[in-house]
Formats: C-alpha cells, sequence, structure tokens
C-alpha cells in the first residue's frame, strides 16, 4: 500500500506552491486538492505562459494525471467554469483527468455577498478576506446547512438554495449591508445567480465521485498521490495568527479531513517557504519592511496577489514562524522558492528570534497579534549575482549555498530543492 505525501505552504501563502507541485507531478499519479477554495492561486510558468489555478489542482496540464478535488474544498461553479474555459484555451480538456467530491461544498453567490457585508461591518477590525465568500461557506458547513456538489444532482436542490439564499439576505440586511448595490464581478446578485446555476451545468460534465473511496482505492493499489495545500501554515484556522487567517486547516492535520487519509497513510511531508516573507491583508507580520528593501522586494518578486491584485507585505525571512509551521507540520523535506528575487542585495538578513517584552524567545506567541515584536536578525553576504542558467544545486554561489545551509541548521529540516526563477525548468534538486 502506498502513501500520500503531502505539499504545503509554511508561511502566510504565496510560497510558489503551485509551481512545485507541477514539477513534482511527473512521479506521481495522482494530484488532490485538500482544503481552500478560489482564494487560493496557484501559479504555473511554463513555455513562456502564465497560468493561475484556484480551484483545480495544479497536476492538471499532465492529462496521463488524475487530479481530485477534495471534500475539503470549497467550490464556486461559476469560477470554476471559468476556470475550465480558461484550460480549453490551452488545449487541456480537464474532462478526462479531473475528478470532484461529492462531498465538496459550494460556494453560493449569497456567500460572497454576506462576505463582503461581514467584512463592511467589522470597518478599520476588517481581516482582508478576499471576499470569494469562503468564511460563509465553511460556516454554514460547520453549521450543518451548506449545499455540497453531490446535492446539484438531487430533485429539491433548488428549494435548498433557495431557503439558503433567504437566510443570507436576511442576515445581510441584520449587518445594514446594501444589498441591491452590491455587485460581484460588475453582476448584481440576481445576474450573478443566473450565470452561476448555468455553471452547474459545466460542473455535472465532471466525474462526481466518493473521493474517499477514490482515493483509498489508489493508495491500496500502490498508486503515488500527492497532497497539494492552499494558502500557509500561519494562516491555518487553530494555529494561524487568529482571528487574521483562513477558515480551513491548512496544515498537514487537514489532509485527513480533507480527503478521507488516516493519519498512519501519510508518507512525507514537503514544506514550502520563500526565502524572504511575504503576506497579504491584515494582521501581524514581525519582519515586514516599510523601507526601500521592502519595495525591492515586493517589484523584483512581482509581489501582487494572483487572486486579489493587492500588493503583498514583504519582510525577511522568519526563522520562528518557520520552525513552529514544520513543527505542526511534520516537515521532512524543505524547498526554498524566490532564491532570485534576493540577487541584488549586498546582505539579506534572517530574523532569528523575537524579543517580548525584554525576554528573547523562538516561539510564537499567543499574544501574537497585540503584543509588540522587535526581529531579532543575523546578516549575512548576498551573492550578488545573476542564477539564471545555473546547471545544479552545487553550483550555486558560496555565499548562497552557506546561506541555505544556515536555514538548514535553524530550522532542522534539509533542503530538498530551490527554486531560482519563475519558470519550472529553473527548479535545482539537492
Amino acid at each position: 500500500m502506498s502513501k500520500v505525501d503531502v505539499l504545503l505552504g509554511l508561511q502566510w501563502g504565496d510560497e510558489g506552491k503551485g509551481k512545485i507541485v507541477d514539477v513534482l507531478t511527473p512521479d506521481y499519479d495522482v494530484i488532490a486538492r485538500f482544503q481552500g477554495g478560489p482564494n487560493a492561486g496557484h501559479t504555473l510558468e511554463f513555455n513562456g505562459i502564465k497560468h493561475v489555478l484556484h480551484i483545480i489542482p495544479s497536476g492538471i496540464f499532465h492529462k496521463e494525471k488524475k487530479n481530485v478535488i477534495g471534500n475539503g474544498v470549497l467550490v464556486d461553479p461559476y469560477i470554476f467554469a471559468k476556470e475550465i474555459e480558461h484550460l480549453k484555451n490551452r488545449d487541456v480538456d480537464a474532462t478526462q483527468n479531473l475528478y470532484i467530491s461529492k462531498k465538496a461544498h459550494l460556494i453560493l453567490p449569497s456567500h460572497r455577498m454576506l462576505d463582503a457585508a461581514n467584512e463592511h461591518a467589522k470597518g478599520s477590525a476588517k481581516i482582508g478576506s478576499t471576499l470569494k465568500g469562503i468564511g460563509p461557506a465553511y460556516t454554514d458547513k460547520i453549521a450543518r446547512s451548506g449545499l455540497r456538489v453531490g446535492d446539484i444532482l438531487e430533485f429539491d436542490f433548488k428549494e435548498k438554495y433557495d431557503l439558503q439564499k433567504f437566510q443570507h439576505i436576511q442576515l445581510a440586511r441584520t449587518l445594514n449591508f446594501d444589498i441591491e448595490n452590491f455587485r460581484i464581478e460588475d453582476m448584481t446578485l440576481d445576474e450573478y445567480e443566473t450565470k452561476w446555476f448555468e455553471s452547474l451545468e459545466t460542473l455535472k460534465e465532471f466525474n462526481l465521485i466518493n473521493s474517499e473511496y477514490f482515493l483509498n482505492d489508489c493508495l491500496n493499489k500502490g498508486m503515488k498521490v500527492l497532497a497539494e495545500g492552499a494558502q500557509g501554515s500561519m494562516l491555518d484556522i487553530d494555529f494561524g495568527s487568529y482571528p487574521f487567517v483562513t477558515s480551513s486547516n491548512t496544515v498537514t492535520a487537514g489532509v485527513c479531513s480533507g480527503l478521507g487519509i488516516a493519519p498512519s497513510k501519510i508518507g512525507r511531508v514537503m514544506g514550502i517557504t520563500k526565502a524572504y516573507c511575504t503576506r497579504v491583508g491584515a494582521g501581524p507580520f514581525p519582519t515586514e519592511l516599510f523601507d526601500n528593501d521592502g519595495e525591492e522586494l515586493r517589484q523584483r518578486g512581482n509581489e501582487f496577489g494572483s487572486t486579489t491584485g493587492r500588493p503583498r507585505r514583504c519582510g525577511w525571512i522568519d526563522i520562528p514562524a518557520l520552525k513552529y509551521a514544520c513543527m505542526l507540520d511534520g516537515v521532512t523535506d524543505l524547498f526554498v522558492t524566490k532564491i532570485d528575487v534576493l540577487n541584488s542585495f549586498n546582505e539579506v538578513k534572517v530574523c532569528r528570534g523575537y524579543m517580548i517584552d525584554g525576554k528573547l524567545t523562538d516561539q510564537i506567541p499567543f499574544e501574537f497579534n497585540s503584543v509588540e515584536i522587535v526581529p531579532q536578525y543575523e546578516k549575512y553576504k548576498g551573492w550578488k549575482c545573476d542564477l539564471s542558467g545555473t546547471p545544479s544545486y552545487d553550483k550555486l554561489p558560496d555565499s548562497l549555498q552557506l546561506y541555505l545551509k544556515e536555514l538548514e541548521n535553524l530550522i532542522g529540516v534539509p533542503v530538498k530543492a530551490i527554486s531560482i526563477s519563475p519558470d519550472r525548468k529553473d527548479v535545482l534538486f539537492k
């Protein structure tokens, strides 16, 4: 029997997971998403073309591989249909190798309205939601009132839908939200709803399955399965910088509940980190830079959200946060992306600990959001050269190899590979 290998982000998302999944896909038979929804944006770049996937697993460009949207994922049929159309324009027929769990929950148009209403009601305390309806949809799931992909095949689906919509509108009104002037992608709620229902026909074209049986059967047959995470470990609903988090479990434990996989069937855990840190939206970010270095990271790294387009907050790499994530996830292999963004720096900094109330610590405090944190940096010599064309890991500049070795020592996890350009061909394995 095979085990499920896991690939997930160790920071606040945007670590380059989609690209690494695409690189690793040839070694696997099945790629499965286990949580999140269209708030994710996995960017892949090859043959000079950039592709952004929101719901569909990043192995979809390999037509001989099976791709699964697990029960822990949220599906917005309208966004899904747009993704499918984008793939068709790239000569990718996803109906041949994409499977969708009947137990995956649906994001309704009114979930997106309620998301906006909740953010509006918070005022200056807003958490920076992507406004994709993620929080309200997961809320309905936990409240046992959500609708699932399998429900679209039932005779009374419209009746269930109308009840949910009515409840959402009533709740939005209690928040004094302007429903009449609300727009989703330049459409009124009713206009978006019409498109949403049309998109259900696209969804019905796919293999709607009991994914827990499907995946365990694959493992029993000796097939290799890779679980693909979305967002990052520091956005986990339980262990992230709450309440500035996403609404699902982004750590390895989420694989079990999001795919129906037993803990004993988890194999390697591959954690992805940038060579620096970024964050989108509100919330604590100890190493955030507000100077020229921060702006240089943003511009050289093209740090603008693939889902929202918002400028990302940028800062130096944070070892306490990385060690915390590796502990929670049980990381066995470390992938370091966007090394090339640091090419121009004379020196690079690494946050090795936090000074809190005059005491040095390398642990994430419960009061992460409210306590003053002063990052303690170690400086390292930059490599000051263009890395493009580097043929192998051992040909990297000495100063870069020293930097990577220091990351290994501080985090306690070996570096498996690094990325030196946006293109999938520029991943160097150690």
